[in-house]
């Protein structure tokens, strides 16, 4: 099995529902893994609850507006990210620290009724999608992908060491873009567009775009490597 293929996650054996996670600001990809912080009681319970059963749940971003209902049941957006929590560290206070993979891109089906203090949903998985009529160009668009993004790693000497060396491995262009994807500081927003595109070859053109801009210092940054913690 590819090193790729989500730690031997097998989306033929996933059925939903899932536990959601739904956050304000945070958007996670398949392939990376995301260090979170825990603290609200609800979540705390999801944790449990997912360590003690299969460790799956589901971060998704929540809607523009959630400010008014965000102890409710706020909007989200329709494609958020299966995740498993792949290490955790509970501290003295009840709270917890862990290290989220995310395995697959999913869609929100419909949300179940609330019958414990965390939100669940059925959801589905969401394949990448290679066109057909990409193939002929795929792999130069994955190099200058590549390129591009190792340019503004160059800068961050701390980065480039972690990452130089999956940026020269034969790695699939869905793979690229999702690590591309979350280690640039892009607004959630724009990272919630990317996760909710299925077409591998327009999420890599529209990186390309935001990487080919040559922003003024600062402008497009890149994301702290290896991320901060994120609190819920």
């Amino acid at each position: 099995m590819s090193p790729y293929d989500e730690q031997s996650f097998l989306p033929e054996d996933f059925s939903g529902p899932v536990r959601l996670f739904p956050l304000p600001k945070l958007v996670l990809f398949p392939h990376v893994m995301h260090p979170l912080h825990v603290f609200e009681p609800r979540y705390r319970e999801l944790v449990r609850e997912s360590l003690a059963d299969d460790r799956l749940l589901a971060m998704t971003l929540l809607s523009p507006g959630w400010e008014s209902d965000y102890e409710g049941s706020p909007a989200v957006e329709p494609i958020g990210c299966l995740g498993r929590i792949s290490a955790h560290h509970r501290l003295e206070n009840g709270d917890y620290n862990l290290l989220v993979l995310g395995l697959q891109r999913v869609r929100l089906l419909r949300e179940l009724p609330k019958s414990k203090a965390f939100r669940q949903a059925d959801v589905e998985i969401c394949q990448d999608i290679y066109p057909s009529n990409g193939v002929s160009r795929r792999a130069a668009l994955g190099r200058r992908l590549c390129d591009l993004f190792s340019r503004r790693l160059a800068a961050i000497s701390e980065m480039q060491s972690q990452l130089q060396h999956i940026l020269g491995s034969d790695i699939p262009l869905g793979v690229l873009t999702d690590i591309v994807g979350h280690t640039l500081d892009l607004s959630p927003a724009a990272k919630e567009r990317l996760l909710a595109e299925q077409n591998v070859d327009r999420r890599a053109r529209y990186l390309l775009k935001q990487l080919e801009t040559d922003p003024p210092a600062g402008d497009l940054p890149v994301a702290t490597f290896p991320p901060q913690f994120s609190a819920n």
